[in-house]
């Protein structure tokens, strides 16, 4: 079945419309146009969703009864379980139908159950938006040749092919940008690095944090010199540390955190929903060098990743200090509550508690002047609540043990990967084991051990105060278990690593 003329008028006007309009015009939208937008989201999911309808409905609600922005932020969470599980994947798309999209994703939860989620190419227009602002903000890419080599794994999952189409949506749109699809396959990112970089002026890798961090020291160690290259990076998928981030640039040659990295805040369900800039860079550095001041921010003795987010593409809201989102998808999205920890601030609020905290002066050396800063609301992600570790009665979160780790004394003989668990040891009493993972070429030499231990524990009690009060003194000092590169049991290899075991 063909699509209609008005379906077909649809696509090719959000296309056009990424393609006409400047950045600085899509994201001139105000708080107010955002509300008005997600209203009429809503109402045309009501419409037009059979599933969402019988969703309501089932809720005890007449769906016909939602009228405002009021009877919108007031309508149930979307859940994994009661909604996205409970209701056909047809049922779940607008018409009843999948023939108004044209590609699908699949991810693969705690259960390892697959699901999928089909969109529109007009749906990744949006997304585009994104990248573009990374890559003309940051990286300033409008006035440079670049080269985009996409690490993350090519298939289904939603990283790697969806990336290279925000890209591909870029070139067309007039970027000086080419792009290589290497997927996650070392020998070919490096083969297409010493062969095409020579030719622009910049290279971008996009992939998931630990495994870009593989293929820098695996590069290093087969002689790139990364520093000819102009290496610039977009991760997704991990919090990581701003020690993780100044250790990857430093082996990069780059000296330029803010604008040299970015890091997507994304999911398979909602796509991309906020990115690094500048601004929240610089802004995270400080509060890293500041954990006292972090603390008073966010709540936690954890830094989360920071971004900014366009509340006319996707619309945050917090229910009992977790994160729901709604936005349009080829599955769209009314107060899906996503399971992440984390907050929302409004740009103006991290204005005044930059100021009060003594940031500023910080922030204006490391952004300099004529940096574009965007007057965009903040969104601040811990992750999922499962991935702590309780440890007489104190959280212990991944974040704190990578502090420990990406220190000088050890950071060249190990990769960044751990699993931290709390388990019982003979004498009955609970230890704190964390399993690191060392590099390829090296052998773990002795010393290490003691080395992490120290580092790792003195990190824990300057970043986390429930370590620091709660846990004995003769409890502090973690078991560390070393073991190789792709330990198959530990690390295996092309999976997306897990930090806690329980």
């Amino acid at each position: 079945m063909m699509k209609t003329m008005d379906e077909k008028a649809l696509i090719e006007a959000d296309i056009a419309r990424f393609l006409g309009l400047s950045l600085d015009v899509l994201l001139a939208g105000g708080l107010k146009e955002a509300e008005e937008r997600h209203l009429q989201r809503v109402l045309e999911t009501i419409k037009t969703v059979p599933a969402y309808r019988a969703y309501l409905e089932s809720e005890g609600l007449d769906p016909d009864s939602v009228l405002t922005l009021s009877d919108a932020k007031g309508l149930p969470l979307m859940t994994k379980s009661g909604y996205i599980n409970a209701y056909p994947l047809a049922s779940r798309c607008q018409g009843g139908s999948l023939m108004l999209c044209d590609r699908v994703a699949v991810s693969s939860g705690s259960t390892g159950q697959p699901t999928f989620w089909p969109r529109s190419v007009r749906h990744e227009m949006e997304i585009a938006v994104r990248f573009e602002q990374v890559f003309r903000d940051s990286f300033r890419a409008h006035e440079k040749r670049t080269l985009a080599v996409v690490c993350f794994p090519l298939g289904n999952w939603v990283g790697g092919v969806f990336t290279s189409s925000c890209c591909w949506h870029l070139a067309r749109k007039g970027y000086p940008l080419m792009v290589a699809t290497p997927g996650n396959q070392p020998a070919e990112i490096f083969r297409i690095v010493r062969t095409l970089s020579p030719e622009f002026e910049q290279t971008v890798l996009l992939g998931y944090p630990p495994f870009v961090r593989d293929v820098i020291d695996q590069g290093v160690s087969a002689g790139m010199d990364w520093s000819d290259y102009s290496v610039k990076f977009v991760f997704a998928g991990e919090v990581f540390s701003e020690e993780w981030r100044s250790q990857l640039l430093l082996r990069a040659g780059s000296r330029a955190p803010a604008f040299d990295t970015a890091s997507l805040y994304g999911t398979a369900d909602g796509g991309v929903l906020g990115n690094e800039t500048p601004y929240t860079i610089a802004a995270r550095q400080f509060l890293a060098a500041h954990p006292d001041v972090a603390r008073s921010l966010f709540g936690e003795s954890r830094l989360p990743t920071l971004v900014q987010y366009d509340p006319s593409s996707r619309y945050f809201e917090t229910v009992d200090g977790t994160l729901v989102v709604s936005g349009d998808n080829g599955v769209p999205l009314v107060r899906y509550h996503i399971a992440d920890r984390g907050g929302l601030i409004s740009f103006d609020e991290m204005q005044g508690f930059l100021m009060d905290a003594g940031g500023f002066s910080f922030m204006h050396e490391v952004l300099g002047l004529g940096a574009p800063i965007r007057p965009l609301p903040l969104v601040f992600v811990f992750g999922r609540e499962d991935f702590t570790v309780s440890f007489y009665g104190a959280n212990i979160y991944p974040e704190n043990i990578s502090v420990g780790l990406e220190q000088p004394a050890s950071i060249d003989q190990v990769t960044g990967k751990f699993i931290l668990e709390a388990i019982e040891g003979l004498d009955g009493e609970p230890r704190l084991r964390i399993t690191v993972e060392c590099r390829q070429t090296f052998d773990a030499a002795e010393g290490l051990k003691e080395i992490l231990q120290q580092t790792i524990k003195r990190e824990l009690d300057r970043l986390n105060s429930e370590f620091r009060h709660y846990v004995p003194k003769e409890r502090k000092t973690p078991e560390i278990v070393l073991k190789p590169f792709g330990a198959p049991d530990d690390f295996p290899l092309g999976v997306k690593h897990r930090y806690t075991r329980r």
